[in-house]
This record gives C-alpha cells, structure tokens and sequence, in this order.
C-alpha cells in the first residue's frame, strides 16, 4: 500500500510541475504567474479541488505520441470565492503552449456541464496560442463543443474570462460569448489572426500589442470590460467582481452586511450639479454617494467614457447602476455609448440584478460618423434592453433629459418602475436655445423677442413639473435625500413580477 501512495504521490509532482521547471522560468521572466499559482490566487485559500489532473491527449501524428504530458495544457476544477462555489479553468502555457486538443476541450466542457449543473459561475484563465495544430480537425471540434456550452450556459449563470497571456484563433470565441472579459496590461492580448497573417494578407505591419493588447481592446473595440496591471491585481478584482454577482439567475443578487445606513443624507449633493446648465460636472461623484459605502465595481471604464456602467450595492444588495457622464461630450448617448449600456442593461436583467439609472443626456450625438455606423440601430439596442427588462428600475433626473434620450434612459414610458427628477431638471424634447429657433424662427432678426420666447420656453418646459403633472415623474425630489428614495424604492419592488408575452426569443437589433 505504501509504495501505492508513493507512486500516486509522485505522479501528482510531476503532474502539477506542467510543462516543467525551465518552463515555468520561463513563464515567470515574461511576469506570468502559471496556471495553478493563478487558481491558487483566485480561489480562497485551500478551497481548489482539481479534476482531470492526469488526463493525456491521444493524438500519435507528427510525433506527437511520444509527447505527452499530464493535465494536457488545461488546469481544471473548482472552489470558493468568499465561501461561495465557483468553477474555473486555467489553460497552462508551459504545457503545448496551452494549445487546444480534444481531450483538453473535453476537461474544459466537463467543467462547464458541472457548472450549469450546480448553477454556479465559471471562470476561465486564458494564457494559450490557439488550436493544436497536430490535431486538425479534432482539436477544432472541441473549441464548437466548448462555444456550444458558452451559449447554453448564457443568462443562466456568470461567466467571467480573464485573457493573461496570448488569446488568438479559436480561443477568443468563447470568452466572446462569456458575460466578461478582462485583461493584463503589456502580457496578453486577442486577435482572430497574428501580426504574421495580417502582414501576408493586409501588408499592415503591426505588433501583437497594437493589434489586440489590452489598451485597444479596452478602448477601441469594447472587447474588454476592464485592464489590470499584473496577474495578481486581475485576479484579486475578479475575486471582487464575484462577490456582486447572483451565482445563477434564479438566486438573485447575494447580499452583503454594510454599516451604511439607508436613510444617510449627503448634503453636498444639493450643489452638485452647477446653475450654468452648460457647465459639466461628475456623475461618478454621485453614484458613489448614494451607493453603500461608496464601493462601486465599473465595467468598460474606458470605453465609451460619456456613460457609465457599474456595480454597487444598495442596503448590502447588488444594484446595476446606469449613468450618463457630463464629463465626456455632455453625456450625449452615441452608438458606442448606447451598446455599452445596452449590454450592461440586459446581463441586469438576465441575473435579476435592479438597475438604478441616473439621467442627465442633452440627447443623440448628431453627425455623418453617427448615422453612417449605425445610430440608429444601436440606439434601439439601449431602448430594447430597457424595455425588456422585468427587474426593478429605478431612474433618477439630474439635470438634462431631451428628445429620444429621455425615453430611452429608463423612462416611465419604456417600464421604469419608480422616476424621480431633482428640481435641476430640464425635460423636454431639445434646449431652450434650438426650440425657439425653430417654433419663432421668424423672429430671429429681433434679439429681445427671442430673448423673451427664451425664457417662455425654459419656465414652461425646462423644469421638471411638466413631465411630474402628467405622472411621467412620481416625485421631485431633494438631491440630498437620493440615497433614501432610492433604497426605500427598491424595498417596495423587491418582489416585483413583470411577465411578458411568450416568445421563442426576441430579435434584438444587433
């Protein structure tokens, strides 16, 4: 029996030593933790119980059966963050640079299966070059099977990807589909096809990092959700990420204790927003006002910078928070801003997450470059998430809210549940200025007519008692008192059940 255990003893050595000791040197001279010291960091210490560790790809082409290693390039398994169930995978550079074979697809499905089964979140650590090309055709079955379940799996519960090393071909599909994506700063980077390819078919000269490093994809294409320096910075803040995600959409959002009480008044709030109407301020200032403890979890923080979409809590419960920035071109809603919110809006709804909607837009970004890349459309993508969304909303106006942007920042008319203005706010359908221009254009050539229809226009429309006297507004409120009104909302709508028709799905304007 003894030699038994030694054997299996040292079959677990080599095992977790992967790809090998110069390999892992070499992993951590490129400032990549590995595999397992990523888990190690994720999971709460102790908790990891690994599955798969001596399963071996099949594959005898091209020499390939006299390489074998245990594990085959992928660290699977599960554990806790913060005592709650998660499942995750991390694939091993040091082992086939991580390349995709069909056994290695299989230990990476059955984790999925596991997940959907126990209803829990699964992350996925990627640091790997794609398919194995030895395997042909095999290894590209086994990235579908791993896509089939990413789709299977969506709505139901969280899936997270953090991209730590290259991410290229076949691999970037599945965290595509996955609810987020984060990434490491200088170390890894997605790209369908390398710099090699591009340069053959494009005759672009382009590095891995300026094709799709962690700067672009943060900032250009939307593909990441957010950037961290180093392994360890990007692991802590998924760990943090997780602890305001429901574990499946049936759960609801988990609930934390918080020494913040919910009828706290900040009276700084009543000078937050400026008496020039044209004069900007910080939303992020508010949302961290009103939220407990001021803790709040951005998403896509450099993309899109005119909206925000966070995470934060409301009496110790996770709320979706929704927010136009009249730091960044007013908070105008454009086509990246609308996307931005309308994916943030319906992973909310798909988790049973209640969005909060602060409002301050002056409308849609006019322009040739708007309406050639499709405003249109994914303006409706906003409004489409907006109005399909069965979990409480709660919106409240700044300041701004004119034309189609008023409608669709969670307006009463679109479901909001609860909408209160502060007395700052202007709802109408364009700016004093634009309004008189056209309904008095014929009193342009007197200045002081105009002036005087100015002022008609901002006593009659420019506040928000219209939209309260026809109960678009359910209450004009002290800004001081946000935090309270908010909180006291959300109480009366925990229990909300909204019901729409059945439909096979929607046909969401992609």
């Amino acid at each position: 029996m003894k030699d038994i255990l030694e054997k299996l003893d040292q079959r677990r050595v080599k095992a977790r030593l992967g790809g090998g000791e110069a390999r892992i040197a070499a992993q951590h001279a490129r400032g990549k933790l590995t595999a397992r010291e990523r888990i190690e960091l994720l999971l709460d210490r102790g908790s990891f119980e690994e599955f798969d560790m001596f399963v071996q790809h099949r594959c005898v082409d091209f020499g390939m059966e006299g390489a074998k290693v245990p594990g085959d390039g992928v660290v699977t398994g599960w554990g806790t963050v913060n005592g709650r169930t998660v499942f995750v995978f991390a694939k091993d550079f040091t082992v086939f640079g991580g390349s995709l074979s069909e056994t290695h697809a299989a230990k990476i499905t059955k984790i999925q299966d596991m997940a959907l089964k126990m209803r829990a979140p699964v992350i996925g650590l990627f640091d790997a070059g794609g398919a194995r090309i030895q395997e042909g055709v095999a290894a590209l079955g086994g990235y579908g099977e791993v896509f089939r379940r990413n789709v299977v799996a969506s709505g139901v519960i969280p899936q997270i990807s953090v991209i730590m090393g290259p991410c290229a071909g076949g691999d970037v599909y599945s965290p595509a589909m996955t609810d987020f994506i984060f990434m490491v700063r200088d170390t890894s980077y997605m790209f369908v096809t390398g710099p090699d390819v591009v340069k053959t078919v494009t005759n672009e000269t382009v590095t891995s990092e300026e094709l799709g490093g962690a700067k672009v994809h943060t900032t250009k294409s939307s593909v990441a959700d957010g950037a961290w320096d180093n392994d360890v910075e990007a692991l802590l803040q998924v760990r943090r990420l997780i602890d305001f995600l429901p574990a499946n959409n049936t759960q609801g959002a988990p609930v934390w204790p918080s020494l913040d009480v919910a009828d706290r008044v900040d009276a700084s709030l009543d000078t937050l927003v400026p008496d020039n109407p044209n004069k900007p301020y910080d939303m992020k200032e508010l949302i961290a006002k009103v939220v407990d403890e001021g803790d709040v979890f951005e998403i896509q923080e450099n993309f899109a910078k005119n909206i925000i979409t966070a995470f934060g809590r409301m009496e110790g419960r996770t709320v979706g928070v929704v927010a136009n920035q009249p730091m960044v071109l007013a908070g105008v809603l454009d086509s990246d801003a609308s996307r931005k919110a309308a994916r943030f809006v319906r992973f909310c709804d798909a988790f049973n997450i209640p969005i909060v909607t602060f409002v301050d837009v002056p409308g849609f970004l006019p322009g040739t470059a708007q309406e050639y890349g499709g405003l249109i459309k994914h303006g409706a993508k906003l409004l489409f998430a907006y109005s399909q969304a069965t979990v409480p909303l709660v919106t409240v106006i700044t300041r701004k809210a004119f034309g189609g942007a008023y409608d669709v920042m969670a307006s009463k008319h679109i479901g909001a549940d609860v909408n209160y203005a502060w007395p700052t706010a202007q709802i109408a359908v364009m700016g004093a200025k634009g309004a008189v221009e056209i309904i008095f254009r014929a009193d342009m050539n007197d200045p002081a007519k105009i002036a005087e229809r100015t002022r008609e226009y901002e006593e009659r429309f420019l506040s928000p008692f219209v939209a309260a006297e026809r109960g678009y507004i359910d209450e004009v409120i002290m800004p001081h008192s946000t935090r309270r009104r908010i909180a006291k909302a959300l109480a009366m709508l925990a229990e909300k059940n909204a019901e729409l028709p059945w439909k096979k799905h929607d046909n969401l304007p992609l």
